[in-house]
């Protein structure tokens, strides 16, 4: 069966276009996902053969289904040695993978569809090939990242399972035996379970975003890595010298010697100021005058905490639940819900914790929801609407929130609020819930925070209003530029409007943050800006007081906060603000910062 590529931003040519490029630059170019140079031979991880020969038609269905168990059987039994593996290698967080990995063998929809397919004929391959197909595709046509790279996980347990029923076994790292670059289409939870950290010097994928398993692990592990290059990746072979930045998301092949000198020079120089911001981890996000600004970490599920916690997050500013209702075919119960928030709050050991509420709709797809079909989805039915409207789910969740609450320091927020009367309905729905857990003998925090995300231009210039009856804000900045803009960034017509810098956008975030100290709230950005060197200076000028981004970004921008004096970012957001032109508003930064906002190449930024 052939592999389908997922649709990735990062190239857009054909192979024998990549192939020519590279013989020309001897260069590829990807996406920075994780920090630092790695220099060494290359090692080609080629997928597995794992083509077959259709049936549609006159297979035994009890043979196949037969066939098809007892493969299942095998793969159950491979995923769980491998999970104790991971476990023991990158720690229970990171194993965790699996467990979802598992539970998609076990999902009821796609079993019963390959049930029927066997019905009809199908042999054990083509069934299993067409429905996981389907799904694969489903989450390949999201836009949200992190959605979309669960692709991979699934195209994963796929993968295993027909290796069982073809007799092929997996490609594996064990034939790796000397230290080298690890070059690979894309790496599965399987294949990094089975990676020598000492031995693996970097790692290069043809697809693949900063989300996607390979990037998170190679983050994990501290391996430099640049993901999403292209199909010209897989046009190397072993052996190859290779030198891997991961700070500025490219790959060169067979280097010359004074490219390999500074490569090595800038490989020493990463350390040492690596360890310099490593050494700052555990210290509170401060300016030089003393200004506490809290850093925070995005996540989208358990398994991130780790990361989020080695680079020094001092909370979750962000933990997206819609995970939880995308990586099934059904809704979640409440108890799968707690397990998961408690997990996260208990994983966190105390620190803040800000649950937003299910964020579904638009680009963000659950078929067993049975959305309408609408022109125009991201000004329709999705997050906080479609939670009132479908309450019955919404209530769900609210009382698997409030249980949890109890296990650490939550915070509740509602995501895509427009009016005072969507706050109150939600918060009326959250209190109905708090009551009836008190008459049914279960315990739940006392005065649990409950704020909103401010995404849209009429929350922000309402939220003196909004103020009064949310406890915090945080500014959703992804979609406040969008929506302010009227331009959707994925859109390479008018992705030169979405502009984050924006003086409109910046008006937004100011009206934000004196209604919100009108009534004695804090304000919080837990969008791409947040972690990004030249947004960050004005954000805190403008009275932001957490900024939760992508972990990575944490350590960076640790360091770059120590070294702004609040009184001086007041001044110069206050100056953005007359600008007429983001391209002003840059050069105004650059000017009044310097080397401050440079990019070095160690910055790893990112948001939400």
């Amino acid at each position: 069966m052939p592999e389908r590529l997922p649709n990735d931003k990062a190239s857009t040519r054909s192979p024998a276009q990549e192939a020519t490029a590279l013989d020309v630059a001897r260069r590829l170019t990807g996406i920075a996902a994780s920090p630092g140079l790695g220099i060494g031979p290359a090692f080609v991880l080629r997928p597995p053969d794992l083509r077959f020969e259709p049936q549609e038609s006159g297979a035994d269905a009890a043979e196949q289904q037969q066939r098809f168990d007892e493969a299942l059987q095998k793969s159950r039994a491979d995923l769980q040695a491998v999970r104790e593996q991971t476990a023991q290698k990158l720690g229970e967080e990171h194993a965790e993978i699996f467990d979802a990995h598992l539970l998609m063998l076990d999902d009821p929809e796609l079993l019963d569809q390959v049930a029927a397919g066997l019905q009809g004929g199908q042999s054990a391959e083509t069934a299993l090939g067409a429905v996981s197909d389907t799904f694969i595709a489903v989450f390949e046509t999201m836009e949200d990242e992190y959605m979309r790279e669960r692709a991979a996980d699934l195209r994963d347990v796929r993968n295993r399972v027909l290796s069982h029923l073809l007799g092929r076994p997996l490609t594996s790292l064990g034939d790796l035996r000397e230290p080298a670059v690890l070059v690979a289409h894309d790496l599965t939870p399987s294949d990094t379970a089975a990676l020598n950290r000492e031995l693996v010097k970097g790692i290069v994928t043809a697809v693949g975003g900063r989300t996607s398993h390979s990037a998170i692990m190679a983050r994990g592990l501290g391996l430099p890595a640049v993901v999403g290059v292209g199909e010209a990746a897989m046009t190397l072979e072993s052996g190859i010298s290779l030198i891997v930045d991961g700070e500025l998301g490219r790959v060169l092949v067979e280097p010359g010697e004074s490219a390999l000198t500074e490569a090595q020079s800038r490989a020493q120089a990463y350390a040492e100021r690596q360890g310099r911001l490593l050494a700052l981890v555990g210290t509170e996000g401060r300016t030089k005058d003393g200004t506490r600004i809290e850093l925070a970490a995005n996540i989208g599920s358990p398994a991130d905490l780790p990361i989020a916690l080695e680079y020094g997050a001092e909370g979750v500013g962000l933990y997206r639940t819609e995970f939880l209702y995308m990586a099934q075919d059904r809704l979640p119960t409440e108890e799968e819900q707690y397990l998961a928030y408690r997990a996260v709050l208990e994983g966190m050991h105390g620190k803040p914790v800000i649950i937003r509420t299910l964020d579904i709709g638009g680009d963000k797809a659950a078929p067993y929801l049975d959305l309408p079909e609408e022109e125009n989805p991201f000004l329709g039915f999705r997050a906080i609407r479609l939670c009132l409207a479908r309450s019955e789910i919404f209530r769900v969740q609210l009382r698997a929130l409030l249980r949890a609450s109890v296990h650490g320091d939550l915070k509740i927020m509602f995501p895509l609020v427009s009016t005072l009367e969507e706050l109150r309905q939600a918060k009326a729905l959250l209190e109905e819930e708090r009551q009836k857990l008190l008459a049914e003998g279960a315990e739940v925090a006392q005065n649990i925070p409950v704020g909103i995300m401010i995404e849209v231009p009429a929350a922000a210039v309402l939220a003196g209003t909004l103020a009064r009856e949310a406890d915090f804000f945080s500014v959703g900045s992804n979609d406040l530029i969008g929506y302010s803009m009227a331009a959707d960034r994925m859109n390479e017509q008018v992705s030169g409007l979405y502009q984050p810098l924006n003086p409109s956008v910046l008006k937004m975030i100011q009206l934000t943050c004196e209604g919100a100290a009108h009534h004695g709230r804090w304000v919080g950005v837990c969008g791409e800006m947040a972690g990004d060197r030249l947004a960050m200076p004005l954000l805190v000028g403008l009275g932001v007081t957490e900024l939760s981004m992508s972990a990575p970004a944490l350590l960076s921008r640790r360091e770059q906060l120590l070294n702004l004096d609040l009184a001086q970012a007041q001044r110069v957001a206050a100056e953005a603000l007359t600008l007429g032109t983001a391209a002003e508003v840059e050069a105004l930064v650059h000017r009044e910062f310097g080397d401050a906002v440079a990019q070095p190449f160690t910055d790893s930024q990112g948001g939400e």
